[in-house]
């Protein structure tokens, strides 16, 4: 389509980067920060920092999410990388497709899971009950797959690796509840009381590998888990969860 004059306004809202340069820009997005504007949140977003701060983003996406190569919820934590041009933007589009560029998530799950790795293989569409969830269907959702490692246990909680072999919305949420392991602090899949002070779901984005679209070099980066993520595990291991 022909380009459309960009209506969404930069705005000088603090980011944490991890990298930059002339074509990427990865970034640990905050919990609580929605990635682009949508109904509700038309400003305060990861885009209209990214446009104070790069002045250049891709424009593939339109408009209202320039740059945006993946998402990450809005109570999902950690590493995004965004493109500054169009060409940067395919190649690293193209790569998640063919799951050459790979992501890692931490999450802190409730219940002891059995089994020490698994691959979550179901079909995911929205909740017919609930428009704004997203749920495990038998027919007529999109193949979602997500393979899982457990990290540490602490009896009625569990620290999990997962890796995304599809990126649907919520997947990660979606597939631990299907298990029987809901997030921790997750106010859409587990609206439970928890002992940990945490606004949303405990999980972050914390590893990306990808091709520079540029340079053809392997690059790999890792964002540190939030504070709050880190006082959840800290008081895990100190058994004070009860």
């Amino acid at each position: 389509p022909e380009p459309q004059p960009l209506d969404v306004q930069p705005e000088n809202i603090p980011l944490d980067i991890i990298y930059e340069d002339e074509d990427v820009v990865v970034v640990n997005k905050a919990r609580g920060m929605v990635v682009h504007p949508a109904a509700g949140n038309l400003n305060g977003t990861l885009v209209n920092a990214l446009l104070y701060h790069c002045k250049n983003l891709s424009g593939i996406n339109g408009v209202i999410r320039p740059g945006i190569v993946h998402r990450l919820d809005k109570d999902t934590s950690g590493i995004m990388i965004c493109a500054k041009n169009d060409a940067a933007h395919l190649s690293l589009s193209q790569q998640i497709q063919a799951k050459t560029a790979q992501r890692t998530y931490l999450a802190v799950v409730r219940g002891n899971i059995k089994t020490d790795s698994g691959v979550i293989e179901t079909l995911i569409a929205r909740d017919k009950n609930d428009r704004k969830k997203m749920a495990v269907v038998k027919e007529g959702g999109r193949d979602a797959v997500t393979e899982y490692e457990v990290l540490e246990r602490f009896g009625k909680y569990t620290i999990v690796r997962c890796r995304l072999r599809t990126g649907r919305t919520h997947q990660i949420r979606v597939h631990m509840e299907y298990l029987g392991y809901p997030l921790v602090g997750d106010p859409k899949y587990s609206p439970m009381k928890t002992p940990f002070s945490i606004q949303g779901q405990a999980l972050h984005s914390q590893t990306l590998e990808f091709t520079h679209p540029r340079t053809g070099k392997r690059l790999s980066f890792e964002a540190p888990l939030p504070e709050d993520m880190h006082k959840i595990v800290t008081r895990l291991r100190l058994g004070q969860f009860n």
